[in-house]
């Protein structure tokens, strides 16, 4: 895919925060993280379009972009799966660790970035390859990695591929999850169900193909 300007993005940004509001949510109250991954110009096209939250789904990526002076302003969510033995790459520049779902991982980030901000991903619809938690779960997962000392801040789940309205019986139930651990932040909704999201009382959604496009294919597709 082409690469997209600064304006192109600023265009797609308004575009989402246009649905958030017809969907009945505030986009002023709903964090819009900018999901990057695997677009090389989408974080400098993103930072000049006004976003602050991206997401990567590789701590070494988050990394290589940190070094970089012009993204001093950028808080780096990473959404991919955590590996421990990656954990100290990010200690100092992860803002918010979206997919911790062991208590494995908490101790991890616990040794070299106490205090660190996270979020319990949360497995809503029951696919085994999916990651997250099961919701009966994530009290004790919760409850574990607060006893590590680490910021709880809420929960993250994603929905089944498909049908939008398939993603609203677990987006209610993380969101009543949250309600009932005093969590606030309730990270879920991305480019094809952020309405439902959004409905059900998200406040964070993760937005990378509508505001960036298709993600690219590996080069081993390319030739």
């Amino acid at each position: 895919m082409a690469t997209l300007t600064a304006t192109d993005v600023a265009e797609r940004v308004a575009d989402v925060r246009a649905r958030i509001e017809r969907a009945g949510g505030d986009w002023r109250e709903i964090t819009l993280v900018g999901v990057t991954k695997e677009h090389p110009w989408a974080p400098a096209a993103a930072l000049a379009a006004g976003l602050q939250d991206l997401g990567e789904n590789r701590v070494e990526r988050i990394a290589e972009h940190a070094d970089d002076d012009q993204f001093e302003e950028v808080r780096w969510h990473l959404i991919g799966e955590i590996q421990r033995r990656k954990v100290r790459a990010g200690a100092s520049v992860v803002h918010l660790w979206q997919t911790v779902d062991r208590l494995e991982e908490g101790e991890a980030l616990a040794d070299v970035a106490p205090s660190a901000r996270v979020l319990v991903q949360v497995n809503l619809t029951g696919e085994q390859q999916k990651q997250g938690c099961a919701p009966d779960h994530a009290a004790k997962l919760v409850e574990g990695l607060q006893q590590l000392g680490l910021d709880v801040r809420g929960l993250m789940g994603m929905g089944p591929a498909g049908d939008p309205e398939a993603a609203r019986p677990g987006f209610k139930r993380l969101v009543t999850l949250a309600d009932q651990l005093a969590l606030p932040v309730r990270s879920i909704g991305m480019s094809d169900d952020l309405e439902v999201a959004v409905q059900e009382g998200s406040t964070m959604v993760r937005i990378g193909r509508a505001l960036f496009g298709p993600r690219p294919e590996p080069r081993a597709a390319r030739r």
